[in-house]
């Protein structure tokens, strides 16, 4: 009975807890590298901050949303689209004038990687 209990608690717990998969692992780590390594700003509450500053945010608030990310895209949703504070949307402007939605950026980032991925597995 106790080794039941021990086995139900656990598995409970461990469901609990929500994160990426594993084979998603690198695609997270990949937006946060596209992020911290780009030449395009990132526009929060109407401030501008630059890669580090921006991919910095953008961990914090996954630490922060851990629980509730369950794919990549999750990722995208929870961590770079918008203020949970003010609900305004994240835009990125990059060096060519162009702006847009981080999370459409991140996004196609994101298309771009897993292409990439699989013409290196074939």
């Amino acid at each position: 009975m106790k080794h039941l209990l021990t086995t139900l608690f656990l598995t409970f717990t461990v469901s609990t807890f929500a994160d990426v998969p594993p084979e998603q692992k690198p695609e997270v780590e990949h937006l946060l590298a596209f992020v911290r390594q780009s030449d395009c700003l990132m526009i929060r509450n109407g401030n501008e901050h630059e890669g580090e500053e921006a991919a910095s945010h953008i961990q914090k608030k996954y630490d922060y949303f851990a629980d509730d990310i369950t794919t990549t895209e999750a990722f995208i949703e929870y961590s770079a689209t918008k203020s949970t504070m003010s609900g305004k949307y994240y835009t990125v402007k990059c060096p060519d004038g162009k702006e847009m939605r981080s999370q459409d950026w991140l996004l196609e980032e994101l298309t771009v990687f897993r292409g990439n991925d699989i013409e290196n597995k074939e």
